[in-house]
């Protein structure tokens, strides 16, 4: 799920490029680049919003019922979702104001930064649990979308 979430965020980022080059382009022949970029970045923010709040929702929750041990690490990532929502309506402003790619960059530096730090302590903290078939069990009755998100 998560380098799923990162190509996202590659795209987003590839969209931001593709923008700038074709900015001032009158010829027609490419679909308007801010529109195009509006799409990728949009959908970036609501693939990862999806992904957090499936996990805030349905995950932890489940995990723990079943491992109450990992209340600090959870409560560490919920902190970061709240920080990630935080900068991705940045991201939307910036993105619906007309920025500029350069400004776009910074915003998606910033996420892919607090992001990559999220997803590495996530990974080392929970992996284990998250493989657990008592939780798979838990879940069963959540959909994949659900409870990961729109990428699942």
């Amino acid at each position: 799920m998560h380098a799923r979430l990162r190509d996202a965020l590659e795209v987003a980022r590839e969209a931001v490029s593709a923008a700038e080059a074709a900015e001032g382009d009158t010829s027609g022949a490419t679909p308007d680049p801010r529109r195009v970029l509006g799409l990728y970045c949009h959908g970036f923010c609501q693939a990862l919003e999806g992904h957090h709040r499936g996990e805030d929702t349905s995950v932890f929750a489940a995990l723990l019922d079943l491992r109450p041990d990992l209340a600090g690490a959870v409560a560490e990532l919920q902190r970061d979702h709240r920080m990630l929502d935080h900068l991705l309506g940045e991201l939307a402003r910036a993105v619906d104001a007309g920025a500029d790619a350069a400004t776009l960059d910074r915003h998606l530096d910033g996420i892919d930064a607090v992001m990559e730090t999220h997803f590495r302590y996530e990974e080392k903290r929970l992996v284990d649990a998250l493989d657990e078939p008592a939780l798979a069990a838990a879940l069963a009755g959540t959909g994949r979308r659900a409870a990961l998100g729109p990428l699942a």
